[in-house]
């Protein structure tokens, strides 16, 4: 067989991986992967009443270590996703599988707050790998069914948080958080070692080839320097979560003051995660018929109408429902950053260009979650802290239509070919 016969027939074996039973196999196990890994970023929260009572710290606190993880989590979407980049997803995943087990296991013998706060960070930051890197690696598996492939990574996040309170409550209810995170190490090192190595293959080059191409020329069309766009999306997802933030950190605090307390404030938590998973799998859906750009632009906009509901409602079953509404609303602007930098950025370069977006998105819940408690502590009040994200979501609208508006090009371009 001649070296460009081999090369062909390599180059259609290549392409007919995206789409295929391969692909939809890896991504059960990405889901599988993300449902446990995501585990990072919520147990903290569930334990911190434990943590709280046993090292007698305040409220503010008890919150640093989620602060701490939060941050590891956003520096490690970034570095993860360039080493995903280079390397491919599964030595990633191995390697980060180790270190939350062994992270977790330290945490079990932390003798203060600042040594927790350490491990915390560690945690954050080899969690990441299981957000953003997953998700880039998935997104180059799929061309017809990318944008619902991308959603059930990105879902995973959100029914990590659903599951691992559940399953853990039973422990925490003796307030044994140590306990709890021994039972999250042992779990991480179960699935999270050996799974990856269902991922080790990478897609052909045959199928990067065409994606760079593709992507290429809709830049081109839309006048899109890779710079300039990457910055607006990084601009935008901080935009959209500073914005987010304000009912996602504070639900809980706000049904406190109006007198329903915090185990509704809990319940409407879950229904905006519930609501976030059902809008990230129809989002995706969605992207896959008209676009990634269109389909952030359309979240963009219901998360803003959601952020208005909240201000006249004050009853309980109005903010049961406007939870779920905000939680339909907002679930599939994320995974839609993602979609657009498959759709006009390097496929080579997904990881890393995906994990500053998602970085950006992760410092701007910190950051939004911050600002909306410092407001209230000024004011009184949570209206003008949803007034003020409802500033940052017109920002991030805007971006988005402006960038949807650029796409005109490329559609005029693609109707007189």
């Amino acid at each position: 067989m001649t070296r460009a016969l081999r090369r062909a027939k390599t180059g259609a074996m290549d392409r007919t991986d995206q789409d295929s039973a391969t692909a939809w196999f890896r991504l059960a196990v990405s889901l599988v992967i993300a449902t446990v890994g995501n585990v990072g970023i919520w147990s903290i929260i569930v334990v911190l009443p434990a943590v709280e009572a046993e090292f007698g710290l305040s409220r503010a606190g008890a919150a640093v270590p989620y602060v701490a993880t939060m941050v590891g989590f956003g520096i490690g979407n970034l570095i993860l996703g360039r080493i995903v980049d280079r390397w491919g997803v599964a030595r990633a995943l191995t390697l980060s599988g180790l270190g939350l087990g062994l992270f977790y296991g330290g945490t079990t013998l932390a003798p203060n707050a600042a040594v927790l706060t350490l491990f915390q960070g560690l945690i954050g930051f080899c969690c990441a790998v299981c957000f953003a890197p997953l998700i880039a690696d998935i997104s180059h598996w799929f061309r017809r069914h990318r944008g619902i492939a991308v959603a059930l990574v990105a879902s995973g996040n959100y029914i990590s948080g659903a599951i691992w309170p559940l399953a853990l409550a039973p422990v925490l209810e003796g307030g044994d958080w140590r306990l709890a995170n021994l039972i999250i190490a042992a779990v991480i090192l179960v699935v999270l070692v050996p799974a990856p190595q269902f991922l080790r293959r990478k897609i052909g080059a045959a199928a990067l080839r065409t994606a760079e191409t593709e992507a290429a020329g809709r830049r081109a069309a839309a006048g899109l320097s890779p710079r300039v766009l990457q910055g607006l999306l990084a601009l935008a997802g901080f935009s959209c979560c500073m914005a987010m933030a304000m009912p996602q950190v504070h639900i809980v605090a706000l049904c406190v003051d109006l007198g329903f307390g915090a185990g509704r404030g809990a319940e409407m938590l879950a229904l905006m995660l519930l609501g976030g998973v059902v809008s990230r799998l129809a989002s995706g859906a969605l992207a896959d018929r008209i676009g990634g750009l269109p389909t952030l632009l359309i979240g963009s906009v219901l998360q803003c109408v959601a952020l208005f509901l909240f201000l006249p409602a004050g009853t309980l079953a109005s903010l049961y429902a406007v939870s779920l509404v905000f939680g339909l609303a907002q679930g599939g602007i994320v995974p839609s950053y993602a979609i657009v930098i498959r759709e006009f950025l390097s496929p080579h370069e997904a990881g890393a260009r995906t994990g500053v977006v998602i970085m950006a998105t992760i410092f701007g819940m910190g950051v939004g979650g911050w600002m909306s408690g410092w407001i209230y502590d000024v004011t009184g009040s949570y209206d003008w802290a949803f007034l003020h994200g409802i500033g940052w979501n017109a920002l991030n609208i805007a971006i988005a239509v402006a960038l949807f508006l650029s796409t005109k090009r490329l559609r005029l371009s693609a109707s007189r070919a």
